[in-house]
């Protein structure tokens, strides 16, 4: 579990391609310390398994699966990536709840500026939109971060100047892919309120009722 909240940019190093699998090391300072095998960082937004790591840098496979699912097959070496380690219990929880679970992969339809902010207008299916809520949570390439605006293709979402400095982001332009991971929250509420099992007591005059809505 991550909270989207970005530590530190890493740089791809290599990547070693196999037939419909890749292995990835990426050279990072902040998320290798204390680091052991079988950990779990948040690389773009994917949760990814540690199998070998050094000083400097880490490694972990790319199944078929991430392959298909993500946009981390377009990587190449010398491509800056976002990294967050898992969370820990003790630490407050600053983003919002992130897997690093990947829905889907967007489509960034315009990019502008705001004063101090940057606004970045995503285009995504309506198998991801609907989970999407102005001012609800969405992660794109595993940060956290708030939506402004959504419609029935597209939805939006604002930088502030940390963000920018310290995530890639900014460095994206129009065309570009992003990986997305809705609210899980969102997710799991629907497939609760579409059990037909008869035990099940939630319903959305429940939910209003208890505040939820």
């Amino acid at each position: 579990m991550f909270t989207g909240i970005v530590e530190e940019t890493g740089i791809v190093k290599s990547i070693r391609q196999g037939s419909k699998s890749s292995v990835l090391t990426i050279s990072a300072n902040r998320v290798v310390k204390d680091l052991k095998i079988g950990d779990s960082i948040n690389t773009n937004g994917v949760c990814l398994t540690v199998t070998t790591f050094t000083g400097d840098s880490f490694t972990a496979d790319l199944m078929p699966e991430t392959i298909r699912r993500t946009n981390l097959f377009k990587l190449k070496p010398g491509d800056p990536v976002n990294l967050e380690r898992a969370l820990l219990l003790s630490k407050p929880l600053g983003g919002h709840l992130v897997n690093g679970h990947v829905d889907g992969v967007g489509t960034i339809n315009r990019i502008w500026e705001e004063d101090n902010s940057i606004w970045i207008r995503i285009q995504a299916h309506s198998n991801m939109l609907k989970y999407i809520v102005e001012k609800g949570c969405v992660a794109i390439d595993g940060i956290s971060l708030t939506v402004v605006k959504v419609d029935d293709s597209t939805f939006e979402v604002s930088l502030i100047p940390h963000t920018q400095q310290i995530t890639t982001l900014v460095g994206r332009k129009q065309g570009d892919s992003v990986n997305i991971e809705c609210d899980i929250l969102a997710k799991y509420t629907e497939k609760l309120l579409k059990s037909e099992s008869p035990e099940s007591k939630i319903t959305l005059d429940f939910l209003a009722k208890n505040d939820f809505l």
